[in-house]
C-alpha cells in the first residue's frame, strides 16, 4: 500500500481553519434564520427564488443547492405552508413545476438577508484586508467550480 500524501503545514492549517469556519462559523450564521423560523437550506433556497422574480424549476432549484428532490419536496413544503414561496406548473411544460417567491417570501428576506450580510461580515470579512478577500474569493471559487458548485466570476460563459 502506498504511503499517504500527507498534508504540508500550509494546507494543514488551510483545511483546520475551514474546518473551524464551519463547525463554529456556520452555527452562528444559523442563529438568524432560526430566529425567523428558518434554516440554512431554507435560507438559500429563498436567496436562490430572490435573484429569479420569474420563479425557478424545481429541478434547477435542487440542483443548484445540491439537495435530493425528496429534502427539496420537503423544504418546499414548508416554505409553502408559512406562505414565503408559490409552486405553479410551467405555461411551457406540463411536466415541469416552478417555484416562485410570494410578496411574504420577498419580505421576509428584506428582514432576513441584512442580518446574514452582517453576520457573515462580522464572522468573516471584518478580519480580513481585501487582498486577503480576494485571494479567499479566488481560491474557493477554483474549489466550488470543480464541486460543480458556483461559477468562477472570471470565467467565460459556454457557447
Amino acid at each position: 500500500m502506498a504511503e499517504p500524501h500527507w498534508l504540508d503545514e500550509t494546507e494543514r492549517r488551510a483545511w483546520l481553519s475551514l474546518m473551524t469556519l464551519v463547525i463554529v462559523g456556520l452555527p452562528d450564521i444559523e442563529r438568524t434564520f432560526r430566529a425567523h423560523g428558518l434554516v440554512h437550506v431554507e435560507y438559500g433556497l429563498l436567496a436562490a427564488l430572490s435573484e429569479q422574480p420569474e420563479g425557478l424549476r424545481l429541478c434547477d432549484l435542487a440542483g443548484s443547492m445540491n439537495v435530493s428532490p425528496s429534502r427539496l419536496s420537503h423544504r418546499m413544503r414548508k416554505l409553502v405552508d408559512r406562505g414565503y414561496v408559490q409552486v405553479r406548473g410551467s405555461a411551457d411544460d406540463g411536466r415541469v413545476s416552478i417555484a416562485v417567491l410570494t410578496s411574504a417570501g420577498r419580505r421576509l428576506m428584506e428582514e432576513v438577508a441584512p442580518q446574514h450580510v452582517a453576520d457573515v461580515r462580522r464572522l468573516l470579512f471584518d478580519r480580513l484586508d481585501s487582498d486577503q478577500t480576494a485571494a479567499l474569493a479566488d481560491a474557493l471559487s477554483a474549489v466550488a467550480e470543480d464541486l460543480g458548485g458556483c461559477p468562477r466570476a472570471d470565467a467565460t460563459p459556454a457557447s
